[in-house]
C-alpha cells in the first residue's frame, strides 16, 4: 500500500496479521489525474471509488488504454481470461511489460493468458470473445466479494477457465498479428489469503470525517482488505475509498474513540443493506 502527502510517498507491505488502523480528518479532495493537481481543487464524495472529480476523471479516461483512445501504443499487449468465482470469467488486456500486475489489481483468483501482440489486435480479440462467447470485460466488485469465502477447489477453478480458453482459441476471426499462447492456470488464492477465508459481515460504504477503521488484516484481494474487527466481525475495506482523504493514526486527530479498536464509518451488508450507520 502506498501512502502519500504532497510529493512524499511511503510504501507499506500488507502482510496477513498486520494491525491496520487510521482516522479520517478534513474533507476528501480530488488528487488530480496523470500526475497533475486538480485544477478545481474539487471536493469528492465519500462513496466514489474513482476518487476523482468529473473533470479529472475525463482527463484520466482520455489517456487510458481502456478508453480505446490510444491507438498508436507501440508496446506488446496480452489478452487474458480472469476467473473470480463460479460463472464469473472476464476477458481483458494488459501491457506485457506489466506481467500479472493487472490481474492482482483486479483480485483475479485464477487467470490464464490467451495471446500476445499489438494493442489493436489485442483489442479486436477482446471484442471477439465478448461478441462470440458472451464473456464480459468487467465484473462488479460486489459480485467478487460475495463468493470469496466459498470458492471451489483449485482444480475446479482451473478447469472452468481452461474450458473457456479452449472455446476461445477455437474461434475463427483472430487477428493474424496476435500470437496464441499455451494455457497455464495461475492461481492467486494463496497470494490473497483466501484459503479458509470466513464470510464477510459487512463492507465499508464510505469514509467520513472523524471516522476510524481499525482491524487485523486477514486477506487482501485487489483493492479489498478483509479486516477482522474487535467485535468479531470481518469487514471489507475497498482501499479506493481512501484516495484524497487525510489519514492519521487512530489515536490522533481528536476523535471520540481515541486509539480504541473498531470501525466507526458507515458499513453495509454484502447485499447492499446497512449494517451500521456512522457515528457522526
Amino acid at each position: 500500500m502506498v501512502w502519500g502527502r504532497g510529493s512524499e510517498r511511503r510504501v507499506r507491505g500488507l502482510e496477513r496479521g498486520l494491525e491496520l488502523g487510521f482516522r479520517v480528518v478534513g474533507v476528501r479532495g480530488c488528487p488530480g489525474a496523470r500526475g497533475n493537481a486538480c485544477p478545481l481543487g474539487a471536493v469528492v464524495g465519500g462513496r466514489s471509488t474513482g476518487g476523482l472529480c468529473a473533470e479529472c476523471a475525463r482527463l484520466d479516461r482520455a489517456h487510458s488504454v481502456a478508453a480505446d483512445t490510444v491507438a498508436d501504443d507501440p508496446r506488446t499487449y496480452r489478452v487474458y481470461l480472469a476467473w473470480f468465482g463460479p460463472g464469473m470469467v472476464k476477458v481483458g488486456i494488459t501491457a506485457e511489460e506489466r506481467g500479472p500486475a493487472r490481474l492482482l489489481e483486479q483480485g483475479a483468483v485464477v487467470f490464464g493468458w490467451l495471446g500476445r501482440g499489438p494493442l489493436m489486435a489485442a483489442r479486436r480479440t477482446e471484442e471477439l470473445l465478448r461478441t462470440a462467447l458472451g464473456v464480459p470485460d468487467r465484473i462488479p466488485y460486489a459480485r467478487k466479494r460475495a463468493v470469496r469465502s466459498a470458492l471451489p477447489p483449485r482444480a475446479e477453478r482451473a478447469a472452468e477457465i481452461e474450458e473457456l480458453y479452449g472455446r476461445a482459441v477455437a474461434l475463427e476471426g483472430w487477428p493474424q498479428s496476435l500470437e496464441r499462447l499455451a494455457f497455464t492456470a495461475v492461481d492467486h488464492a494463496g497470494v490473497f489469503g483466501l484459503d479458509g477465508l470466513p464470510p464477510a459481515t459487512g463492507v465499508v460504504s464510505e469514509l467520513v470525517e472523524g471516522g476510524q477503521v481499525v482491524g487485523r488484516l486477514v486477506a487482501a484481494a485487489g483493492p479489498d482488505l478483509h479486516l477482522a474487527t474487535a467485535d468479531g466481525g470481518l469487514v471489507v475495506l475497498d482501499t479506493r475509498l481512501m484516495t484524497g482523504w487525510e489519514l492519521v493514526g487512530p489515536g490522533e486527530g481528536g476523535g471520540t474513540e481515541g486509539g480504541g479498536g473498531g470501525i466507526t464509518v458507515p458499513v453495509r451488508g454484502l447485499s447492499g443493506g446497512d449494517v451500521q450507520d456512522g457515528l457522526f
